[in-house]
């Protein structure tokens, strides 16, 4: 693969993943590479409510976020090919992992454990982790979406010696594996 190919990208490239796993970062800079919108459903959800993910989790709930972050993916799947980055929770949904198969690729960036815990532990951003014990409470999600993030088309494996570029790098990689999703141009 070399650094001067270009690509055209067939449908949309869905980054699923636990928090802390680097789907907006590696989803920029793989966006970047490709040269295609970089869109992130998280964003997009706080964008049209006004508010942020964690406000919209304490005003109206979790079902409510969960049918809100559906109807988001599904506008952006039937928007140009792009890169899209999901929250931790999108994949877990039937409907979302259906939109998803239907009109895009869904690629999980695989981190362990003891990785993200290392990314999201000084964060205060993440609603899910506002417990008494946010370690505990991650591996317990940790433990619960792993064999469903595994339902994913593709899988990369998440190093903590990687960069950002270097993770997109194994994203594009594993992608050009897939005539369906990405083609080289001359």
């Amino acid at each position: 693969m070399a650094e001067d190919e270009t690509w055209t990208l067939k449908k949309t490239i869905v980054l699923v993943g636990m928090m802390g796993a680097g789907k907006t970062a590696v989803g920029k800079a793989l966006a970047a590479r490709l040269d295609v919108p970089f869109l992130d459903s998280d964003a997009e959800i706080e964008t049209a409510a006004n508010m942020t993910i964690s406000e919209i989790f304490e005003r109206d709930g979790e079902p409510f976020f969960r049918d809100r972050e559906t109807e988001v993916i599904d506008r952006l799947l039937d928007g140009p090919s792009s890169v899209l980055s999901t929250g931790g929770g999108a994949f877990l949904a039937e409907r979302n992992r259906s939109l998803v198969s239907d009109k895009g690729i869904s690629v999980w960036l695989n981190a362990d454990l003891n990785l993200l815990w290392s990314r999201v532990k000084h964060k205060d951003t993440r609603p899910l982790l506002r417990t008494a014990n946010p370690k505990a409470t991650l591996e317990a999600l940790y433990d619960e979406r792993v064999p469903i993030y595994a339902l994913a088309d593709i899988a990369v494996q998440a190093h903590p010696k990687y960069t950002v570029e270097a993770m997109a790098a194994e994203v594009l990689k594993a992608l050009t594996k897939r005539r369906d999703v990405l083609e080289v141009c001359a």
